[in-house]
């Protein structure tokens, strides 16, 4: 009836390719059999079993009785009080009707097993048939393909679910509206346009590697959900290259990032023999070149890390030299002084070097140069803050300055005009 060599060459490559256990290919195989034998030859409400034996290909069938007692079921001709008791009773009391191939009461149970209980269940050998029609047939292979893809999820959510935050590397299959999907092998990686670092176009082919932070199931197979711009990838990125992160003796403290444009790690080291970020940078900067590469140039300040808020506000502006600082604990704000010549090194392009500073630290931050003008401001949120220069303050005074010449103003004093001109620069 069965080629053995065929079915048991299936199961292990079944076993081997896909991970599916071989006893669940053939506990599919016994199931499927048991469906096409209940379609071709069973009775309605009947419960079937069936059993493969892999070695010899004999195949025995069961039908299953389920043990009740005469209150939990309506009987034949009780029909109206059923129905009286379906309409008082509450869902829980609900009782159901008595099917004599599917069921079996307790007294006549107790004929066959005397220690039988309610809920047991009782097995009865069926006639053996080899021969089922196409459509049993045709019923059976779709309960085996049903089984087998159960399966295989499950191997799948159990493989990758290990890899849960972790690095993986999958082959670019196509790009959809912005979303990259990434061909796993067993499983389809997704990274949304929002995790992927903006810069960077990939094309089908391309070898690429991501953060893996979600694993979900979908009604089409297991989806990982990656990541390229999660901090978290980069994190993972510089365990790769740094023994020392990896072993644990340099961690990194916190993370604040703008992918690809520039990060800031915080670190510090459990070993007072070994330096955190020489660590981090490797030798002649072998390691964060390796990083770097592999998020398209964007740049990575190292800084070590320090309980002491002051010192760790000042290594997180770098690399601008602070002249001095403040701490508001009550509002979580530091107030930074700096030289008119690191003004520019302080705040950064487009004040990113204060904003990644407040993320990294967790506090507000207050950039203000000696002369005693306020800069900038950060406070570590999300969204870009707007940064006042002084560049700006200056060029509005002097466009007031001229609008009060052209009016004819100009013999208005010069202290009149120093003192509007600080109004509009505390305004701003």
């Amino acid at each position: 009836m069965f080629d053995l060599k065929v079915i048991n060459s299936v199961v292990q490559q079944l076993e081997e390719e896909r991970g599916i256990p071989r006893e669940k290919t053939l506990e599919a195989i016994a199931m499927s059999l048991a469906t096409a034998y209940k379609k071709e030859y069973g009775k309605k409400g009947q419960i079937v079993r069936a059993s493969f034996d892999s070695n010899t290909g004999g195949v025995e069938f069961w039908q299953v009785k389920i043990v009740v007692d005469r209150d939990q079921v309506i009987m034949e001709g009780d029909e109206e009080m059923g129905h009286k008791e379906l309409k008082d009773a509450d869902v829980e009391d609900i009782k159901i009707r008595f099917n004599p191939e599917q069921h079996m009461l307790i007294e006549d149970a107790r004929k066959i097993k005397k220690n039988t209980e309610v809920g047991d269940e009782l097995i009865f050998p069926l006639e053996a048939k080899a021969d089922f029609g196409r459509i049993a047939a045709q019923t059976a292979k779709q309960i085996i393909i049903q089984k087998i893809r159960e399966a295989e999820k499950v191997s799948v959510l159990a493989e990758y679910g290990q890899k849960q935050d972790q690095i993986v590397a999958g082959i670019v299959e196509r790009v959809e509206r912005g979303t990259v999907y990434i061909d796993m092998g067993r499983a389809v990686g997704v990274i949304p346009y929002e995790e992927q670092i903006p810069s960077e176009r990939w094309k089908t082919g391309d070898r690429i590697r991501a953060y893996l932070y979600a694993v979900e199931e979908s009604p089409k197979g297991v989806v990982l959900k990656l990541s390229r711009s999660h901090p978290k990838f980069l994190a993972k990125l510089f365990e790769t290259e740094a023994p020392e992160i990896a072993s644990g003796t340099v961690e990194i403290k916190a993370i604040a990032r703008e992918a690809g444009s520039r990060s800031k790690i915080a670190v510090v080291s459990h070993d007072p023999h070994i330096d955190p970020i020489g660590s981090m940078v490797g030798q002649r900067g072998v390691r964060v070149s390796t990083v770097t590469s592999e998020l398209s140039g964007e740049k990575i300040d190292i800084i070590e890390w320090n309980e002491d808020a002051a010192l760790f506000i000042e290594e997180a502006l770098s690399p601008a030299e602070v002249v001095s600082l403040e701490l508001d604990d009550s509002s979580h704000r530091a107030i930074v002084t700096v030289t008119e010549d690191e003004q520019s090194l302080a705040i950064g392009k487009g004040g990113q070097n204060v904003r990644l500073a407040a993320k990294l630290t967790g506090w507000k931050i207050d950039i203000k140069s000696n002369g005693g003008e306020e800069l900038a401001e950060a406070d570590g949120a999300e969204e870009d803050e707007e940064i006042v220069t002084v560049e700006e303050v200056k060029d509005e005074i002097a466009e007031k300055a001229a609008d009060r010449v052209i009016n004819g103003a100009a013999a208005e004093t010069s202290e009149k005009i120093v003192a509007e001109a600080a109004k509009l620069a505390k305004k701003k």
